[in-house]
């Protein structure tokens, strides 16, 4: 059992009841999931005047509107690559990733995605899940705007431990395919795209390679909206991120911010994010929908980045905007890594260079 100190001004219960005149930060391990202590600061640790060198919180806006029809990587490490595309036609070629594992999350659109297991309709506020080796081709019917995450390893359900099963979302909410050759079946010729170590290689078939008429076992496609996530929720505790894990991979997760009601202000319950500085994992938001009242001036489709070991939090504003709050409409997507993301030079071309001043006073 992990001893406990304190001393000085501190209260019995984190994120609540914080004493006047200070501010709270939370300095923990493993992003959330691992031992954590509070500390009480005299001025808000984001109160910077100047920052020299290359960490800082960083702000890419919403940019889908360039380079249609392909995906634009964003951010990267070892175990994964964060894109963004618009797409207003379908794929040209139908497509295998041998590389990753793929979760596509729908920011906009709608149309189906036609995969050797069956096809799958997908819709705004989607996960759509592939597992590597898949083939499939995408077919828009509305112009759809994807985050598409890559993992090296499989994108896995986030233990439930002492919530039950049924928590965070229903089985029965995820949608499965049902085998369904592919509806091509006019062409003289088929081709198949295999990315491979970063290369592509193309194969032409005489037929559509969607040619499956039954599978059984444990690997295939998958759906789940956003809208379906169950958020964790406690009138007396402002829940971490941790808690709204979606998926898990391989030194990364995936969580869903949702629309929940806030926590019991008659409490003392902070209800904005706490300041953290994420000293194990770096941080990624990709804002999709509704009103983030614990930033200023973020449109929906917009990434915030903020690396391992410089403070983050709600902005000067948020505090007074969440006093009279009871309810919170956002919807958001964060990625947390275990090691450190690589902005891509196209991120670093488009990215808000002054993002990290929004904290300061105005």
């Amino acid at each position: 059992m992990e001893s406990f100190k304190a001393s000085g001004t501190y209260t019995k219960q984190a994120h609540v009841k914080i004493p006047e005149g200070t501010y709270e930060e939370e300095h923990g391990r493993k992003g959330f999931f691992g031992r954590v202590s509070q500390i009480y600061h005299e001025h808000p640790p984001v109160a910077w005047s100047k920052i020299e060198g290359d960490l800082k919180p960083r702000l890419l806006p919403s940019t889908f509107s360039q380079n249609e029809d392909q995906f634009n990587p964003v951010l990267f490490n070892n175990d994964c690559v964060v894109s963004t595309g618009l797409f207003k036609n379908d794929f040209a070629t139908f497509f295998r990733n041998a590389d990753f594992d793929e979760l596509y999350f729908v920011h906009e659109g709608h149309g189906k995605v036609e995969t050797i297991y069956g096809p799958l309709d997908y819709k705004k506020g989607d996960y759509i899940n592939i597992p590597r080796g898949t083939t499939y081709k995408f077919y828009i019917k509305d112009p759809s705007k994807f985050l598409l995450i890559e993992s090296r390893s499989e994108f896995e359900e986030p233990s439930r431990g002492i919530l039950g099963p049924n928590a965070l979302y229903d089985q029965t909410a995820i949608k499965t395919p049902e085998a369904a050759i592919g509806t091509e079946q006019d062409k003289k010729e088929y081709k198949l795209v295999i990315k491979r170590l970063g290369k592509l290689t193309t194969l032409t078939y005489p037929f559509n390679p969607l040619d499956a008429k039954g599978w059984k076992g444990s690997v295939y496609p998958k759906v789940l909206s956003i809208y379906d996530f169950c958020p964790i929720m406690s009138h007396k505790y402002h829940i971490p991120p941790s808690g709204h894990t979606t998926f898990v991979a391989h030194n990364f997760v995936v969580c869903s911010f949702v629309a929940r009601p806030l926590e019991d202000s008659k409490e003392g319950v902070l209800k904005v994010p706490f300041y953290h500085s994420n000293i194990d994992y770096d941080e990624v938001l990709f804002y999709h929908e509704g009103d983030f009242f614990s930033r200023d001036n973020i449109e929906a489709g917009a990434f915030t980045f903020h690396p391992q070991g410089i403070h983050h939090g709600p902005h000067p504003k948020a505090f007074e905007k969440a006093n009279d709050k009871t309810f919170t409409n956002e919807y958001a997507v964060m990625i947390d890594t275990r090691f450190p993301l690589e902005p891509t030079t196209w991120f670093k071309e488009n990215e808000n260079k002054n993002y990290w001043k929004s904290w300061m006073d105005k």
